[in-house]
């Protein structure tokens, strides 16, 4: 039944029910989800599964993203590794054709992952960014954009990748701080890098014996510098204002300038100016007229008059100019500094400034909208503390840079326009482009733009193409079919919860807000729920470096740690991380990772879901697969109880004669049934699934079932129906609330539930049962109560007896005594109950109990005198005793020595002090209780 995708097809048809509608955070389509993608399905799936049971009209949109930048570098990888040949060998139109061919021989990977997963898609909606449907909403999202001002054309600095020979965005560079001189390993260069100094040189001035020093991180981009700058107000320097630098590898004299920028107790007080490869010496520049002049190419070599310097990589040139300046005295020294290098974390490349033509977005109006929706509860983010990170990065976003140099994606919609002696329609050079749909459009605009004949007009589009983010943007509408008004944009948008990982929250969420906003005039969601992020057992964050990243289908499946390794060989991991993997999956997973199975995997993420942060314990994903045998034992067992003519209720009215058992086992359930509505109602997932947890493992297996044994192996037949039906509702709610975490076992279970046939017919799936709810009328609290304290004796009872070794099969008699009417009315009321779940023959209140007995203190209200004469051999349990008081006192002598020890409370380390205190308050009340009964045992 959960393959039946009909039950999670909807039509665009509204009829009022009120619908619930998410869309997928739309995984890389060559990729294979990870342990993140699991969360993420896992969460949304469960709260989809819930509405629809709870009668709304669901959607969940499934879709690809197309992945730009990372799809890119996986084939030209394999290019590379099958024909020795470069996308550039083979021409744009071939390159892009295998792109297409990889997409979907390996595409369907991640949808089939997804199924497996159990995710309740609407899979006939399945969408991938690349879809002509999708493309049209991307270019015309574009058109619109640039035709109100909101794209525009800039030349100015880019992050650059020199790896993938692109720019890339703010937010896709990755701050990372060295503590000094570290060496850093770069793509593309076999040696390490140095970072973290600051190099010390001088400039020679013009006609003159005196030296200017300066101070750089980057000492290759003094290739670039045009000016060196000082403090206007710098009396040292006066007399230099005006004059010149020689430079001593081209034929450039560079301008000593003054502006206030520049530091006037800093340093030496004089500052390098690079504009064409520095952000704050761009701005210099731009104040000053310098030139801006560019020594690098795409790839990170140097160009222009340089000498023996051009054709150089950049961190090459790095280490000859210092070798250089070293032979013509210009070199000062190398000091150690603090620094944050930018990497790119696409490629791991460290990025490089670079001056390139490219478009951009204008952001800052969009953001100013975007923080007022959230101060006026329009747009809804949770948990509530990433607000104030929103509101922070808002407040200072920059424009963003949409343009990228790659193949693979959504080509800009752009064209250049010239005359066809090929000269520009304009001196301005961001004045030569028109937008449209296709050239034919193009051609009209330009022509009407330029005042010329369509004939007389030479047409280039743009060779870039857009940043994978921008579609992204535009996915809660462009999948309904935006710019076209469509029905399933009229019923579907906006959508009601965006739900994903708190690290793509600028990424993605921001910029479809910024989007939705724009275009439609709407927000895209009511509310955004931001999921921890899951890293490995550590701590670290999961990467293919460190072997720690997870496929989930391993987690379901289970793998060997031989299996594991095989993984890393046959990936794309650089050859020389591929050993140190290895010795991080050992460490973490020295047998392999054990078969855990779909549900578990879930129900595990679902609860682990709190905080910043989840470190993977793949031992508790396996203690809820132990969870799952339990129910289905539990279940299978159950329904031996049921007669064949045995009719399920249809209400959830009471018969009237349930026992106090009955009432206490349907109340639990109708607790549970409030705290996972709650739980789901509030994004708390960890109060959800506890709930349930509890109430099958707790309350259904550890005391119902076990109370109803004797009820089924006696005689009362009257007991036996109304107990029956008690526990076809047990079981009813209990599946139900478990249904949206663990889908697969529930739907098992749920067909094999004593059903009458005219209901199976009208609801022939769990996923389509309507969830719990009403069931909160049968909460009785008072019951709750005494149940609560009637399982705390039991407990006190079985430890005792598991003190003296008494087996289950060896009955005894229990007298409690209380001076307090309602404990003792309690006593009395649940008495059958405490004699099964306490393995007792006989329980009396407040009568005189024999000799031979041992004396529990359950409260200061209860004491259970519990008869053992005649049933254990006190010797040989004082015997027994003993020895363990011997282990224990030992135990206790030996964690004292280690807490007395000189600065313990400074030298130890927290977690071992807390290990000790808690190891030591164990063995003290162990050695109480067996005192206590040791004590019983010399009396008989």
């Amino acid at each position: 039944m959960q393959g039946d995708f009909f039950f999670f097809q909807r039509k665009s048809i509204s009829d009022g029910t009120k619908n619930f509608v998410i869309i997928i955070p739309p995984p890389n389509v060559t990729g294979s989800l990870h342990l993140g993608h699991a969360l993420t399905n896992a969460i949304q799936d469960s709260l989809i599964r819930w509405r629809r049971m709870s009668g709304y009209m669901t959607l969940w949109n499934p879709g690809c993203d197309h992945a730009g930048i990372a799809t890119q570098v996986v084939v030209e990888k394999k290019l590379w590794r099958e024909e020795k040949k470069t996308r550039h060998d083979i021409g744009r139109e071939n390159f892009v054709n295998k792109v297409w061919q990889w997409k979907n021989e390996k595409g369907v990977r991640i949808y089939h992952q997804l199924k497996m997963l159990g995710a309740s898609y609407d899979w006939e909606r399945a969408a991938f960014t690349m879809d002509p449907k999708m493309c049209k909403a991307v270019s015309e999202a574009f058109i619109r954009l640039q035709e109100d001002g909101t794209i525009y054309r800039s030349n100015r600095l880019v992050n650059w990748s020199c790896t993938l020979k692109s720019a890339i965005s703010d937010i896709e560079v990755d701050k990372v701080e060295l503590p000094g001189r570290t060496f850093l390993s770069v793509p593309g260069y076999d040696e390490k890098v140095e970072f973290g100094v600051l190099v010390h040189f001088a400039y020679q001035v013009e006609g003159s014996d005196e030296k200017l020093i300066v101070a750089t991180t980057r000492v290759e981009t003094m290739l670039g510098d045009t000016a060196v700058a000082v403090h206007p107000k710098d009396d040292r320097y006066n007399h230099l204002h005006g004059k010149f630098v020689i430079h001593p590898f081209c034929d450039r004299k560079i301008p000593i300038i003054v502006d206030d920028f520049v530091e006037l107790d800093f340093g030496t007080g004089v500052v390098k100016i690079t504009p064409a490869h520095d952000p704050n010496d761009y701005e210099v520049g731009k104040r000053h007229n310098l030139p801006f002049i560019t020594i690098f190419d795409d790839s990170g070599i140097v160009i222009g008059d340089y000498g023996k310097y051009t054709g150089m990589k950049r961190f090459h040139v790095r280490k000859q100019i210092i070798e250089d300046l070293k032979q013509l005295n210009l070199y000062i020294e190398t000091k150690n500094n603090p620094m944050v290098v930018p990497i790119c974390n696409r490629s791991k490349d460290v990025v490089e400034p670079m001056l390139k033509p490219q478009w951009y977005v204008n952001c800052g109006e969009m953001a100013a909208k975007a923080v007022e929706a959230v101060e006026k509860k329009q747009l809804r983010i949770m948990p509530e503390q990433h607000i104030k990170i929103w509101n922070h990065w808002m407040g200072g976003i920059r424009d963003w840079c949409i343009s990228r140099q790659l193949w693979w994606g959504h080509r800009i919609p752009a064209y250049y326009v010239t005359l066809k002696d090929g000269k520009p329609v304009s001196q301005v050079e961001d004045e030569n482009w028109v937008v449209a749909h296709n050239e034919s459009e193009a051609r009209q605009k330009a022509s009407k733009k330029y005042n010329l004949k369509p004939e007389e007009i030479t047409l280039t589009q743009d060779e870039d193409v857009l940043d994978t983010w921008f579609s992204s943007a535009l996915f809660p509408f462009s999948v309904f079919g935006w710019p076209d008004e469509t029905e399933d944009l009229r019923v579907f948008y906006p959508t009601t919860l965006l739900e994903t990982g708190h690290d793509i929250l600028f990424f993605w969420v921001a910029r479809m807000v910024f989007m939705g906003q724009k275009l439609l005039g709407k927000l895209p969601f009511k509310e955004v729920y931001l999921h921890p992020i899951i890293r490995d057992a550590h701590g670290r964050k999961m990467s293919k470096s460190l072997g720690n990243v997870i496929d989930p289908m391993d987690v379901i499946n289970g793998i060997s740690l031989e299996d594991l390794h095989k993984q890393l060989s046959d990936g794309n991991l650089d050859p020389r991380e591929i050993e140190k993997a290895k010795v991080g999956q050992k460490q973490d997973y020295p047998e392999g990772i054990p078969e855990c199975g779909t549900d578990a995997l879930r129900f595990a993420l679902c609860a682990m879901c709190f905080g910043r942060d989840i470190n993977l314990d793949i031992n508790r994903i396996q203690g809820y697969r132990f969870f799952c045998n339990k129910i289905w034992n539990a279940t299978r067992f159950a329904l031996t109880y049921f007669a064949a003519d045995f009719e399920a209720p249809a209400h959830l009215k009471l018969i009237g004669n349930e026992s106090l058992m009955d009432l206490w086992m349907l109340s639990r359930a109708g607790s549970a049934t409030r705290d996972v509505v709650n739980g789901l109602e509030g994004y708390d997932f960890v109060l959800a699934t506890t709930s349930v947890y509890n109430l099958w493992l707790y309350d259904l297996c550890d005391v119902y079932l076990e109370y109803l044994k004797p009820i089924f192996m006696g005689n009362d037949e009257n007991a036996k129906k109304v107990a029956m039906i008690t526990l076809y509702r047990a079981l009813h709610i209990g599946l139900r609330l478990l249904s949206p975490f663990m889908p697969f076992i529930t739907e098992e279970l749920y067909q094999r539930l004593p059903r009458p046939q005219e209901i199976k017919s009208k609801i022939p799936s769990i996923c389509v049962e309507s969830f719990p709810d009403k069931e909160r009328e049968y909460i009785n609290d008072n019951i709750e109560k005494d149940v609560d304290f009637i399982q705390k004796v039991a407990k006190a009872i079985r430890s005792a007896r598991s003190d003296y070794n008494l087996p289950n099969k060896t009955k005894t008699e229990a007298y409690f005594k209380s001076n307090d009417p309602a404990t003792s009315e309690a006593l009395q009321k649940y008495s059958s109950a405490l004699q099964t779940l306490a393995y007792c023959s006989k329980t009396v209140v407040n009568e005189a109990s024999p000799e031979g007995c041992t004396i529990i203190t359950v409260s200061d209200k209860c004491e259970v005198h519990l008869l053992l004469k005649g049933l254990i051999d006190p010797a040989k349990e004082i015997q027994k005793i003993n020895k363990k008081m011997e282990f224990l006192n030992s135990t206790q002598k030996k964690l004292e020595q280690a807490m007395n020890v000189p600065d313990y409370s400074t030298k130890v380390p927290l977690e071992v002090q807390q290990s000790n205190t808690e190891k030591l308050a164990q063995t003290n009340t162990e050695v109480t209780r067996l005192e206590a009964a040791l004590q019983a045992l010399k009396l008989m």
